[in-house]
């Protein structure tokens, strides 16, 4: 399928890859590369994921390291929809989303 990747998603990505820059600069680059290419693979096989219906129709998340990436599958394509740290109160966050 089609991969899209929301403005919020493509945010935290960048919060992801400063934060790591932080302490090592060259992992912040490989690892927001590596988050990249799992949301390519999820694009391929988003059904294999867990559903998690508790944050939304059509909405799955995989895990990735201490990240959750948070998708929702359409008719048309993969969207990415946030990435968080796992420690994170997922639900909350998520239930903003929806009352954007």
């Amino acid at each position: 399928m089609k991969l899209g990747i929301s403005p919020l998603a493509e945010q935290d990505i960048e919060a992801i890859g400063d934060y790591i820059a932080l302490d090592n600069p060259v992992r912040a680059v490989s690892f927001t590369e590596e988050l990249y290419q799992q949301c390519l693979l999820i694009a391929e096989s988003p059904v294999i994921y867990r559903e998690r219906s508790e944050l939304g129709q059509s909405v799955r998340s995989c895990a990735y390291g201490r990240y959750l990436i948070v998708f929702r599958v359409l008719d048309t394509e993969v969207r990415i929809e946030r990435l968080l740290h796992g420690s994170r109160d997922i639900i909350s966050l998520f239930a903003e989303l929806d009352s954007l």
